[in-house]
């Protein structure tokens, strides 16, 4: 039977599949438009299943902010190309809208089902790494800052102790330097309470191995070596625990002391509860 142009461009315009593809299908289908659609549906994730082993080291972090909470969603994919593909770039605005309105706070069969559909239009092996889902309580505040083309996603969580404290552009605006901070520098943890003991034990016997090893200091009494330790872990501490790094706005002063003197300035209470450092091709 013949085929109309009209048909193949619809189809095409419908499930974004090739022209060729879109004609085999309705050729296939008799002409039936929803066989032909379930047809392409059908070859694509045979397309998707066979892609499924090739590395995606690429893709991008999507992020939606709506009232009071924040949607975000990564996607890998396998070449830059796709992740700035137009198809590609609204479905994970769509996903990461739908974190928020549904309340999804990590991977789902409905997110994964419009990643295949996806990875079925674009033929490329295509996977959905990450979903975080960030709400703001009283007196609390979600902000969010993407970064070079979807390439680092950041959530910052903060508190205060006075429901209008973050209409003050000062207060917030210290929130969102925090969170380029965080995409500039890539803190570890929050504060020192936050490392496991395993990891601080295992940072202070790599320092104790460096001591041992110094021929300087081997002649030195203990409570100097002792005193060497803890200065080590200390300077680590500060480079790796976002409250004691060198503020990115002045470098001169911590985060958390930054954070005092806006809070001071504000007449407010201010606290970072938690954030969140997402990076493409980082586990």
């Amino acid at each position: 039977m013949e085929i109309k142009a009209s048909d193949v461009k619809d189809l095409r315009e419908k499930t974004g599949a090739g022209m060729m593809d879109c004609k085999k299908a309705l050729t296939e289908a008799g002409g039936d438009f929803a066989a032909a659609e379930k047809l392409l549906r059908e070859w694509g994730m045979a397309g998707v299943e066979k892609r499924a082993g090739r590395a995606t080291n690429e893709g991008r972090v999507f992020v939606k902010e709506k009232g009071n909470a924040i949607g975000l969603v990564e996607i890998a994919c396998e070449t830059d190309f796709v992740a700035r593909n137009a198809d590609f770039i609204a479905a994970g605005e769509k996903m990461a809208a739908l974190v928020i309105d549904k309340g999804w706070t990590g991977p789902n069969a409905e997110l994964e089902g419009m990643v295949k559909d996806i990875a079925s239009v674009i033929k490329e092996n295509i996977s959905l790494k990450r979903v975080r889902l960030a709400k703001a309580g009283p007196a609390e505040f979600v902000h969010s800052y993407v970064h070079g083309e979807g390439k680092i996603g950041v959530i910052v969580k903060a508190k205060a102790d006075k429901a209008d404290a973050f209409t003050n552009p000062a207060v917030t605006g210290f929130v969102h330097d925090v969170a380029l901070h965080i995409a500039a520098f890539s803190p570890m943890y929050l504060d020192q309470s936050k490392p496991e003991p395993a990891w601080v034990k295992e940072q202070e016997e790599i320092f104790a191995k460096q001591v041992e090893l110094d021929e300087k200091l081997k002649t030195k009494p203990q409570n100097v070596i002792d005193g060497v330790l803890k200065g080590k872990l200390k300077k680590l501490m500060a480079e790796v625990c976002l409250l004691d790094q060198g503020f990115v706005k002045d470098e001169k002063q911590s985060v958390s002391a930054f954070m005092a003197n806006v809070a001071k300035a504000a007449g407010v209470k201010l606290e970072l509860l938690e954030y969140q450092y997402i990076r493409v091709g980082e586990a």
